[in-house]
């Protein structure tokens, strides 16, 4: 039984996926795809004949791919891989994500999945289903999130030794890297026009609603915003297709992208950036200040406070990777403390300017590496837990956040992730078995990843001490 709660011999299911096929004669290849618990996105290229089937009667995977670090090893902590013998689990496609892809070689498409146990339950390690956990706690209330996230990304040169650093990539334009810091800088939209026109091609061709790109602070830094959507899950998938996208594209151009959270020592990160604001059951915006000034209702404030308790709780959410750690620098437009402001960047919540009916809170902390589900699953959690528990939200910060506030986030992946295993909170929100699974994944990949000797140890240590 698909997640929607209707049967997998549902014929109307299978006439969906034929007529997009009848509309698009020349598919040669569907790709379905499974994003895991570290938003790396899995799947299997199937032949459009196969694709009614796919629909009508789900697409198997084991549940292990869950249970997967981002190298794409089983981590058997899990318990999702021998507990289970590797059982294959039904998978089924998300509706409105079957699309065509416009940047491959031979004509092809797409569609997300997500995962159901065998009796239909939709799977709780699948990210897909913890966020939608989460927001159907916000629809018993009578509450809609509206949601839109913002990516940041480089365009990096694909020639590159295994043991070197990144590179910006070559202009199509000019023939030259960038290596100059121009934030907002039009030259720098110029000099990738072409791959921009194909990502935003891509975005009209497969649904997603993206704004317009711009250049960020630093050299092949580019940030694209995705619109604001009242079911967060579907802004989850879009952000997860605008990755895809983005990557295809630039491998189409000779170039890779990098959504990496610090692939440059000296440069910005990347972000992923969460604006949020909730709606009533009136349809009206929560946040706004019913007596219609500027500072926001105490409804704002109490997500606010919500966000400042569990913040450190969802850091390995956040963070989720050892290269995460490293973008969390003071004076580098990266939270180090669950502080907020208006109209603040320097802050981990930015209450941005606007007419007070679009009040909303834009989260800053989390890194481009960060699950879009998982992510958004922590930030709506905590909002929610505020405005349930009138949680009290800490002063507001006038003027730079990273002179007057001493840092609290956890400095380490390990800090961080221990600070997740204990946490009632993500248990209650995010379920025990979720908490669990996430754990074992990311501390197998923490544990793999500090038994590596690195070339800087080698060139520190190996004849100087």
């Amino acid at each position: 039984m698909s997640p929607d709660g209707t049967s997998g011999s549902n014929a109307s299911a299978r006439l969906t996926a034929q007529s997009f096929l009848d509309q698009h004669p020349e598919v040669a290849t569907v790709d379905i795809l499974l994003p895991d618990i570290s938003g790396v996105v899995r799947g299997k290229r199937i032949g459009p004949d196969q694709l009614p089937g796919i629909f009508e009667e789900g697409a198997a995977f084991p549940a292990s791919v869950f249970g997967t670090d981002v190298t794409g090893d089983s981590v058997e902590e899990t318990g999702l891989v021998w507990e289970l013998g590797d059982a294959d689990y039904p998978c089924w496609p998300v509706p409105g994500s079957l699309v065509e892809v416009p940047w491959t070689a031979r004509p092809s498409a797409q569609v997300l999945l997500t995962m159901t146990d065998p009796n239909g339950t939709p799977f709780f390690a699948d990210p897909r289903v913890v966020l939608q956990r989460v927001f159907d706690r916000y629809k018993a209330r009578g509450l809609t999130p509206v949601v839109a996230l913002e990516l940041e990304f480089y365009l990096i040169d694909r020639k590159r030794e295994d043991h070197l650093p990144p590179i910006p990539a070559i202009s199509p334009v000019t023939g030259a890297r960038q290596a100059t810091t121009q934030v907002y800088g039009l030259d720098e939209l110029d000099d990738f026009e072409a791959v921009l026109a194909d990502v935003a091609n891509a975005c009209l061709v497969q649904r997603i609603p993206a704004g317009a790109a711009s250049a960020e602070y630093a050299p092949g830094q580019f940030e694209i915003n995705l619109t604001h959507e009242p079911d967060p899950v579907r802004a989850a998938d879009h952000a997860v297709m605008l990755k895809r996208a983005v990557k295809g594209v630039a491998r189409a151009h000779g170039m890779n992208a990098t959504f990496m959270a610090k692939p440059f020592s000296e440069d910005s990160g990347n972000g992923l950036h969460l604006h949020v604001s909730v709606l009533g059951p009136d349809g009206n915006n929560i946040f706004t200040d019913p007596k219609g000034g500027k500072l926001g209702s105490p409804a704002l404030f109490h997500a606010i406070g919500g966000l400042a308790e569990t913040m450190n709780d969802c850091m390995a959410l956040f963070a989720p990777t050892a290269n995460a750690y490293k973008r969390l620098r003071p004076a580098n437009y990266v939270p180090m403390s669950a502080c907020w402001g208006y109209n603040n960047r320097t802050c981990a919540f930015r209450v941005p300017a606007g007419s007070p009916a679009v009040t909303r809170i834009e989260h800053r902390v989390a890194g481009a590496d960060a699950n879009p589900y998982l992510a958004t699953a922590a930030v709506l959690a905590g909002m929610l837990h505020g405005i349930e528990t009138e949680a009290t939200a800490p002063p507001a910060i006038d003027g730079n956040a990273y002179e007057t506030e001493q840092p609290s986030v956890p400095k380490t992946w390990a800090a961080a992730l221990e600070c997740f295993e204990r946490s009632e909170f993500v248990a209650e929100w995010l379920g025990p078995e979720f908490r669990r699974v996430f754990h074992a994944v990311k501390e197998g990949e923490r544990r793999d990843f500090e038994a590596e000797v690195t070339p800087l140890e080698w060139r520190w240590y190996l004849t100087t001490i």
